[in-house]
């Protein structure tokens, strides 16, 4: 199986993920994207990041209708800080892993733990972010990678949550069902 995974912290899961999700399936010809939420993301200990279940509801909500979009919840279900080094362990090692990331995430790809395991067991699929120049990930990944034609969005979680916080919608930046999610659950309150 040719597997795109797709994570992050999904705080909420945007339009600009599931459209990545979008562009590396049918640009890398793949069989299945698996989005994947973070259970307890390390890199933001030093923030606040909505509860796991919450994130996990959302996920599932953002990829509902799509045949070929699932939603993973090995991560949110990990005790302890969740490495995707050791979620690639998981996987059937007879799928062949492409792991879709921000140019963001790909340019710290280095600061992960045992990254030189994850560039060696997936191919890296990069969407450009605002701020990100692709030379300063040519630069941080030493191995080649694909660069993927999405189009640049200034969207973000931080921006939705902010938006959220003043009182202003953030409908149709996120999917109708996490929109109801969000409304319903006040998770942003």
């Amino acid at each position: 199986m040719r597997r795109g995974i797709l994570g992050g912290t999904f705080d909420p899961p945007h339009v600009a993920h599931l459209i990545a999700g979008e562009v590396a399936y049918r640009d890398l010809h793949l069989d299945v994207v698996t989005f994947l939420p973070a259970g307890a993301p390390w890199q933001k200990a030093d923030r606040r990041v909505s509860d796991a279940e919450h994130r996990w509801q959302m996920t599932c909500r953002a990829v509902r209708g799509v045949p070929y979009f699932e939603a993973d919840e090995r991560e949110v279900r990990r005790d302890g800080w969740t490495y995707t080094a050791d979620t690639l362990t998981e996987f059937d090692p007879r799928d062949d892993l492409v792991l879709i990331l921000g140019a963001d995430a790909a340019r710290g790809i280095q600061t992960w733990q045992r990254w030189e395991y994850v560039l060696s067991r997936t191919h890296l699929a990069v969407a450009p972010r605002p701020g990100v120049e692709r030379a300063e990930v040519e630069s941080a990944i030493p191995v080649p990678f694909t660069w993927l034609d999405v189009p640049l969005l200034l969207l973000s979680g931080t921006t939705i949550r902010n938006r959220v916080a003043a009182g202003k919608t953030i409908r149709f930046m996120v999917a109708d069902p996490v929109w109801s999610y969000l409304e319903e659950h006040d998770v942003y309150g």
